[in-house]
C-alpha cells in the first residue's frame, strides 16, 4: 500500500476544505456579484464571466479574467488548481440534464437549427445550476452537468440539486400547459466521489468529479423519459423532501451489478 506524501496530503485538505467548508460572508457576497454579472461562458468554479458584458466588471473590480493557460476557467481559479493538482473524496449531489432524441432532433432540424436549440438549452441549464450554486462539471454534446458541493452549495446539497432540476425542467416547458421547446430528461443523486483537478502541471486539465456516482447519475438521466426527473433513494432521502406518492422504478444500469431504485418526478408532480 502507497502511502501519500505530505505534499498530497496537504492537497488533498486544501481541496476538502474548499468543498466541504462553509463559505464565509465575504465569499459569498462576492459569488453573489458574480452570480449576477451578465456574460458567458462563465469560470466553472467561481461563476465569474469570462466574456460579454459583465466580464470587463469581473476583471477591475475582482481581478478575474480568462486564464491564459486554461482559458475555461478565470486566471484566480486557474492558479489555484493548477498548485494544487489533485482533490479529494466528499459526499456531494449531481445533476445531469440530457436532452432526448437529439440525433432525431438533429436530422429534423437541420445543423444551424440544431445548433441554436442546443445552445439555449445550454445556456438555460447553466444559468439555473449557476444561480443555484452548482460547480459546472460539464456543456457538452446534449449533455449538462452540476455538481453541488456542501462548501458552496450547502448541507443541503441534494434539496438544491433536485430544485435545480425542477426549475430546468420549467425553463424548458415542462412545468406548463404548451409543448417544451426541447424534450429533456434529468437525473440526480448523492453519493462519495473525487472533486478536484485532473491533468497536468504543464498542460491543460479539467475540474471534475470522478467515481460511481457521477457515473450513476449520468445513467440516471439517459433512462429518463422526457419531462422526467429521476431522483436516486439516496438523494431522496438526503434531500429530506415530501412531494407525496411518486412512482418508484427499479431500474437496471450499465455497468452497475444491482438495481438502483429512483423516485419519479414528472410534470403533475413537479411545482
Amino acid at each position: 500500500m502507497t502511502h501519500p506524501t505530505a505534499d498530497e496530503s496537504r492537497i488533498t485538505d486544501t481541496w476538502r476544505n474548499f468543498l466541504t467548508a462553509g463559505k464565509s460572508r465575504e465569499e459569498l457576497r462576492v459569488r453573489h456579484l458574480l452570480h449576477v454579472l451578465p456574460g458567458t461562458p462563465r469560470c466553472p468554479i467561481c461563476h465569474a464571466p469570462l466574456h460579454g458584458p459583465g466580464a470587463p466588471i469581473a476583471r477591475v473590480v475582482f481581478g478575474k479574467r480568462p486564464s491564459n493557460l486554461n482559458p475555461k476557467l478565470c486566471n484566480v481559479c486557474d492558479n489555484f488548481a493548477r498548485d494544487h493538482q489533485g482533490g479529494a473524496e466528499i459526499e456531494l449531489s449531481l445533476l445531469f440534464a440530457d436532452v432526448r432524441g437529439s440525433t432525431t432532433l438533429a436530422e429534423r432540424l437541420g445543423t444551424l437549427e440544431f445548433s441554436r436549440l442546443i445552445n439555449r438549452f445550454y445556456t438555460t441549464a447553466s444559468d439555473v445550476m449557476i444561480h443555484s450554486d452548482a460547480l459546472i462539471d460539464k456543456i457538452i454534446g446534449d449533455q449538462a452537468a452540476g455538481m453541488y458541493v456542501p462548501g458552496i452549495a450547502g448541507r443541503q446539497h441534494a434539496r438544491r440539486a433536485i430544485e435545480a432540476a425542477q426549475a430546468i425542467m420549467r425553463a424548458t416547458g415542462h412545468g406548463s400547459s404548451g409543448s417544451p421547446w426541447i424534450p429533456l430528461g434529468a437525473g440526480v443523486h448523492t453519493g462519495q466521489a473525487f472533486v478536484g483537478a485532473v491533468g497536468s502541471k504543464t498542460g491543460t486539465f479539467d475540474i471534475t468529479v470522478l467515481g460511481d456516482t457521477p457515473n450513476t447519475a449520468a445513467r440516471l438521466a439517459s433512462s429518463a423519459a422526457d419531462g422526467e426527473i429521476l431522483i436516486s433513494t439516496a438523494a431522496y432521502q438526503a434531500a429530506g423532501v415530501d412531494f407525496g406518492p411518486l412512482e418508484t422504478r427499479h431500474l437496471e444500469l450499465k455497468g452497475k451489478s444491482q438495481p438502483i431504485t429512483v423516485h419519479v418526478l414528472t410534470r403533475s408532480t413537479t411545482p
